[in-house]
């Protein structure tokens, strides 16, 4: 159990620091690149990871640049949920204005 356990360690120190050398050369990177970076960094990376990389001194101004331009940012997606939470509170405070006499 704690060969298993050390494999999915070492998976993630070697992710970690494919992200790091992606980081170091942002923003020359190619599309593929920029990819496999974003895809770390949305679906794989933890917070420890993210704290891991945003501490490393070697690579902290790329870390940020990258994070401005492209995570610190709402999506549509973020938007629509925003919305759609608006719309339903908006919707449950008419009804109750509605149903005092």
């Amino acid at each position: 159990m704690a060969t298993k356990t050390a494999g999915a360690a070492l998976a993630d120190d070697d992710a970690r620091a494919q992200a790091a050398v992606l980081l170091s050369r942002y923003p020359d990177l190619s599309e593929r690149e920029f990819d496999t970076l974003h895809h770390w960094f949305k679906r794989v990376a933890g917070p420890l990871d993210v704290g891991l990389l945003a501490s490393d001194p070697a690579i902290a101004d790329q870390y940020r640049a990258y994070r401005k331009r492209h995570h610190d940012r709402f999506s549509a997606k973020d938007l629509a949920i925003a919305a759609l939470f608006l719309a339903i509170a908006a919707s449950a405070f008419g009804i109750i204005v509605m149903m005092v006499p």
